[in-house]
């Protein structure tokens, strides 16, 4: 099957694979539109199964980019890379120079920077051999702490102002007390977990790796839950924060949350599922909309701009989800569906 019969083909401009044998490195990056701006995404290092679960993920990430930055209200299209391998095992400084090679062959309209399996010092790493990297520097702190380029504090951030504006929407009430269940507790997941908690929040939490999760018990007074049930847990608020396909056929009817909200990019399996959630009761806050903070804190470190305008750039996350969930509720159309239209009028 060529890359235009793939079912999340979607009308990408240009899809590029690269191989080194020296280093190992096996790369796609997938550029879905550049309508409004060269396409800014991360790379992210994963130990795919196989190379279609591999060309899957990067087109469904390159093409939510798309959507991300034009609901973000941003001069960016949408790209994404992905790089075949395990970031705790696999990864070397030479693969990541690599990449910066490849990510240099398409002279601009790609631009990368982090993402799961991937850090600052890798993207610093890429630079030596691109300019077009973003993301491993940063002028402005939007909440006072050492800004070193890392995008996951403005993730988690506008995550949790777009839990706050759903759960009010929901439940017409603020944190405090409502159960969370967060499934991931990395870079974006544990630093939502402490916003969560000041504000009084009883957390949950879920993890295949034990850091996060230890972190979240001892400091934040989360519950610890095995990852196999945290999807079906009597919570108010569900909040994947790991890799995509959260909600799908095969635990959508065990989901009890009223409320879906999370870091996670490409959280529905399919568009059928967002119907199926609206049909449900279930509030979802569409993913590419309340994760804008990361691509939004890399766009004001580009620019001139302040810790101020960042902030409030973040806090619009909130304010857009609200219109989003009231046009909804006036037209019985699923969010998804209705995020998806207000986008393509921006990029199209």
């Amino acid at each position: 099957m060529s890359v235009f019969d793939h079912r999340e083909f979607a009308d990408h401009e240009q899809v590029s694979f690269y191989h080194d044998k020296a280093t190992g490195l096996k790369a796609i990056i997938a550029v879905h539109n550049t309508n409004l701006g060269p396409g800014l995404g991360g790379c992210r290092m994963y130990n795919y199964a196989n190379s279609e679960e591999a060309l899957t993920d990067v087109l469904r990430l390159s093409r939510g980019m798309t959507y991300k930055a034009a609901m973000a209200g941003l001069a960016q299209g949408g790209g994404k890379a992905v790089i075949f391998g395990d970031p705790r095992r696999d990864k070397t400084p030479e693969m990541m120079r690599e990449m910066g090679r490849f990510v240099d062959t398409l002279k601009g309209k790609y631009i990368t920077a982090e993402d799961s399996g991937i850090a600052v010092s890798d993207i610093v790493l890429m630079s030596e051999n691109t300019k077009y990297v973003s993301g491993i520097s940063s002028k402005y702190s939007f909440d006072g702490s050492i800004a070193d380029g890392n995008p996951a504090p403005a993730t988690a951030y506008g995550v949790f102002v777009g839990i706050k504006a759903a759960v009010k929407h929901a439940f017409q009430s603020d944190l405090r007390g409502k159960k969370v269940a967060i499934k991931g507790v990395g870079h974006v997941g544990i630093r939502l977990a402490e916003h969560l908690y000041k504000e009084g929040a009883k957390l949950y939490v879920a993890d295949i790796f034990p850091d996060g999760v230890n972190k979240a018990v001892a400091e934040f007074g989360a519950t610890e839950v095995n990852v196999a049930d945290i999807d079906g847990l009597d919570v108010d608020v569900f909040s994947p924060c790991a890799l995509g396909n959260a909600i799908n056929y095969q635990n959508i009817d065990q989901i009890k949350a009223r409320v879906i909200a999370g870091a996670a990019n490409n959280q529905l399996a399919s568009n059928e599922i967002g119907e199926k959630l609206a049909k449900q009761g279930i509030l979802y806050a569409p993913d590419y909309v309340i994760n804008a903070g990361g691509i939004i804190d890399i766009y004001h470190q580009n620019s001139d701009s302040s810790a101020e305008k960042v902030r409030d750039h973040l806090n619009q996350i909130g304010e857009t989800l609200r219109t989003i969930f009231v046009e909804a509720d006036e037209s019985g159309l699923a969010t998804a569906n209705v995020a998806n239209t207000l986008a393509e009028l921006k990029f199209t």
